[in-house]
């Protein structure tokens, strides 16, 4: 299995009025921008998917979108709220397992710190190592049994500057 681990684009800061919850805050118009190139950046590559899996937050929703988009493939996406910035991982790794397991290459689209702990437990065992993922980048895992633990390989960890320029 392949996991792509995605961050959501930019987004409205924290307080910004019209915004009460965290999870309603929008990408910016930058973060829209950023998001179609790092998205044509990864169709230039080849990588394709299965499924696109995203956390119920409005930015993220967004980041899903656009990627289904650039990837014709908007009948790929789905929502899952094991993505929550708040959410269990351990739930995540099961919800896979339980729901999709058939699927080989899928694109978890979420928030920090979540997805870097994430790898962190996939690749070592636990949430110790060291790693940001940026708003737009994008982590490929290489799962031969995707398990809560150590189960991963890291096959390479892009910012989204990298991304744009591959498009």
């Amino acid at each position: 299995m392949e996991l792509y681990l995605f961050r959501h684009g930019i987004s409205v800061d924290r307080g910004t009025p019209g915004y009460k919850l965290d999870s309603e805050r929008p990408l910016t118009p930058k973060g829209e921008q950023k998001i179609w190139s790092i998205s044509d950046g990864l169709l230039s590559q080849g990588v394709s998917f299965d499924l696109i899996l995203t956390s119920p937050y409005i930015r993220a929703q967004k980041t899903a979108e656009i990627l289904a988009k650039v990837f014709m493939a908007e009948k790929k996406v789905k929502h899952s709220t094991n993505l929550a910035p708040a959410a269990d991982p351990e739930e995540l790794v099961a919800e896979i397992n339980l729901v999709y397991a058939g699927a080989k290459q899928i694109v978890l689209v979420g928030h920090e710190p979540f997805l870097s702990d994430l790898a962190s437990t996939l690749l070592t065992g636990d949430a110790d190592l060291s790693m940001t993922i940026k708003k737009g980048g994008i982590c490929k895992l290489t799962v031969a049994g995707l398990r809560y633990g150590r189960c991963a390989k890291l096959e390479w960890l892009l910012a989204p500057r990298q991304l744009k320029k591959l498009g």
